[in-house]
């Protein structure tokens, strides 16, 4: 599995064709971008609300956020890849969009702004080594009865090792993964931080969708 420095000259790498990426996965069955619709759906976020996106990459979440919040909300998305970032910011420009908010950092350093409305993580936060921490911060900076939704790869139970290998190999070891991945449970960390709203899984069990919610004070 890539190293910290490593993954950022990986991610700088692909971060001008990284949309183009994208959409090879819906050719070969994927639907990624309909279960990152259905992720962002799950924080139940209302016109005039803040919230966060993790590792945001290229703001691939952001067009679907800002239908949440509309524009009167707010959107924060952080990333420690600057390539990506540049990308977003891209983005932001062509979409004219004034409630967008870029910050550069690791997310497992970022300090998370008090009574948030909604955080969000899709296809990344199992990549970091520091996840049960970063979603033991976040679930602290939400609002009550607020939501932490997270959407990324596991290692499905009863797959031959051979078949694992193999995926990884070709969907996740390109993207800076590694079978290392599959020791990493981050929805445990959403259960036991926060009120479990709902833990879906899809293709087999390699994507998973879990939504939790802090409970009110």
């Amino acid at each position: 599995m890539a190293s910290e420095s490593e993954m950022i000259r990986l991610y700088g790498k692909r971060a001008p064709h990284y949309d183009a990426y994208s959409k090879i996965f819906p050719l070969l069955g994927f639907r990624i971008e309909f279960y990152r619709r259905k992720a962002i759906a799950a924080l139940d976020l209302k016109p005039g609300e803040t919230v966060i996106d993790l590792a945001c990459g290229t703001g691939l979440n952001f067009s679907h956020l800002q239908k949440a919040v509309g524009k009167e909300g707010r959107i924060i998305g952080v990333d420690i890849c600057e390539a990506m970032l540049f990308e977003a910011r891209k983005k932001i420009q062509e979409n004219g969009w004034k409630n967008v908010e870029l910050v550069k950092c690791d997310v497992a350093e970022y300090k998370f702004p008090k009574n948030v409305d909604g955080i969000i993580s899709t296809y990344a936060i199992t990549l970091v080594p520091q996840y049960d921490n970063v979603i033991s911060r976040g679930a602290a900076a939400l609002k009550p009865e607020k939501r932490f939704v997270i959407l990324d790869f596991k290692k499905p139970e009863g797959w031959p090792d051979w078949f694992v290998r193999l995926t990884v190999r070709l969907f996740v070891a390109p993207f800076g993964g590694g079978l290392e991945m599959a020791e990493r449970h981050p929805w445990e960390s959403i259960e036991y931080n926060l009120t479990m709203v709902s833990f879906r899984e899809f293709y087999f069990g390699a994507v998973y969708l879990v939504c939790g919610e802090r409970t009110r004070l």
